[in-house]
């Protein structure tokens, strides 16, 4: 491959305060997909950007279409165009910056191979040297045969001053035996350390402070516990349907596209232990051991819904079974609630409430920790009916930041309490960084930093937790909820009969 013109990081170093990414190749496997198009080059646009990456970087895009070097600049070129231009893509830019995309631009190629045939890799062994992150970013089917074709061709040894990566999409597997066949089989072809089992939630800054939040605060890290928290709900809620993605999401559902992997992620950011350190292992193996003590959920612990017509913003709607590539009689669930429960010491007896689902009244990603009412006593005698638990609310999107509920005094000559919210956003405090999540991710892999990336056992933790579910629901029934409601009746069922009610998903409590 010709060598990039560009011979320095777009900014010096200590413009943002981080050293660039050491050079590597970056092999993109399905570079005209639309994950490379929609999140990938945004990402290394942005890193590009923050004069993150090295003069040595370079793309190496393989897919199985006809195609060259230009044609596939081009594509990715005008791609990034549109997307600026889309308000509601996880790309926000109001112009294209030509230096930082002339950064990418020049270092990306193209070879023409299929994923299952070994004269791919035989040709791709030609095409790279030195550091290389393999990205699979294809669909699952064609995980294990790739990292197969990558070991058998010899792309994956590493030498001491040389790394071979693979970043491996989510879903891992499809049910607990088939995350455990996919583990089996790629150990096979390398060193777990070199496999990198992306999630891009944990790419999202909010996420990632979740672990500051709780441990660098003298005054949170203490009641973090059973004595002190009531409850915790995790939501993932989206105002989007499934779009053109109905032959995905058909034998897929929200219980395997969201469950295992983002929301289990979030849960372990919420209720691991503090590690020893911010080693990746340290921090992996605390995230590990709290997806262990996950109990197996019961059935009549979890809702499925599935949304029928409806109307979101005044605009009407169609039902999931009137979508693109979606059966007319389709059983599969677009939302789900469920009840966990925590077999440790710091958590017996905390329900974590947990939803996600499609077509909901509004978009919002959050956990919310709800705290033990204080003593009653001393209001006994006041006009004060009764005091509200504290509720901290951690918003991850479509705002970054978090906000605190308190009970204070109304002013006026009687006792009577109002509530309040202590808060903050991000972008209040500190300069905004372009970001689609998965810019950080990227360049950890680069580094080597695999703390945001999952672990085998992590992974298969998670589906052990839901496979109770994954055999119930095969026949079990969905509830119809209509789009742009919160969700399914049986969802508010199943918190009313523990005296509970969830959130707003407009930020309010009530």
């Amino acid at each position: 491959m010709p060598e990039p013109t560009h011979d320095a990081p777009l900014k010096d170093q200590a413009a943002c305060g981080t050293k660039p990414a050491p050079p590597c190749t970056l092999v993109i496997f399905g570079a005209a997909g639309d994950l490379t198009k929609r999140l990938l080059m945004p990402s290394l646009y942005n890193l590009a950007g923050s004069g993150l990456l090295d003069p040595g970087f370079t793309i190496l895009g393989v897919d199985h279409n006809d195609g060259s070097d230009e044609g596939l600049r081009t594509e990715l070129t005008t791609s990034m165009e549109t997307l600026s231009k889309d308000p509601g893509s996880e790309f926000h830019a109001d112009r294209i910056d030509p230096k930082s995309w002339g950064f990418i631009r020049e270092r990306i190629h193209f070879l023409k191979g299929d994923f299952e045939d070994a004269g791919t890799f035989e040709a791709l062994k030609g095409k790279v040297s030195g550091n290389v992150v393999f990205y699979l970013a294809v669909a699952p089917r064609f995980f294990g045969s790739l990292v197969d074709g990558l070991g058998r061709a010899g792309l994956l040894k590493q030498a001491d001053d040389a790394f071979r990566r693979v970043v491996i999409e989510k879903p891992f597997g499809s049910d607990l035996a088939s995350a455990r066949a996919l583990n089996a089989q790629i150990l096979k072809q390398a060193d777990e350390s070199q496999f990198y089992r992306i999630d891009h939630f944990l790419g999202k800054e909010t996420v990632q402070s979740i672990m500051a939040l709780r441990f660098a605060n003298g005054m949170l890290e203490p009641v973090w516990r059973r004595e002190y928290v009531d409850s915790i709900q995790i939501t993932a809620g989206e105002t989007v349907g499934v779009e053109e993605r109905g032959g995905f999401y058909e034998p897929t559902g929200a219980l395997r596209d969201m469950v295992p992997n983002h929301m289990f992620q979030l849960l372990c950011m919420v209720a691991m232990e503090p590690p020893n350190s911010f080693s990746a292992e340290d921090v992996r193996g605390e995230k590990a051991k709290l997806a262990q003590a996950v109990k197996p959920i019961r059935p009549d612990h979890a809702v499925r819904g599935q949304y029928v017509a409806g109307a979101l913003e005044g605009k009407p709607v169609v039902g999931y079974r009137e979508e693109p590539h979606v059966a007319k009689d389709s059983n599969t669930e677009t939302y789900v609630a469920l009840k966990l429960e925590i077999d440790n010491w710091r958590w017996a007896g905390v329900p974590f409430y947990v939803r996600t689902g499609k077509r909901m009244t509004g978009r919002r990603t959050e956990i919310a920790i709800l705290f033990k009412p204080a003593p009653f006593q001393l209001f006994a005698d006041t006009p004060v009916a009764e005091l509200s638990p504290n509720v901290m609310r951690i918003t991850i999107d479509p705002d970054h930041g978090a906000g605190t509920e308190l009970n204070v005094k109304v002013p006026g000559p009687q006792m009577q309490i109002g509530r309040v919210t202590m808060g903050f956003k991000y972008a209040d405090f500190f300069k905004n960084q372009p970001n689609v999540g998965y810019e950080t991710l990227l360049y950890d892999c680069m580094t080597g930093d695999a703390t945001l990336f999952q672990r085998a056992d992590n992974i298969e933790a998670g589906w052990a937790a839901v496979e109770p579910l994954l055999e119930a629901w095969k026949t079990a029934p969905v509830e119809d909820y209509a789009a742009g409601t919160p969700g399914p009746k049986a969802a508010d069922d199943l918190l009313a009969r523990d005296g509970r009610h969830w959130l707003g998903l407009d930020g309010k409590t009530d």
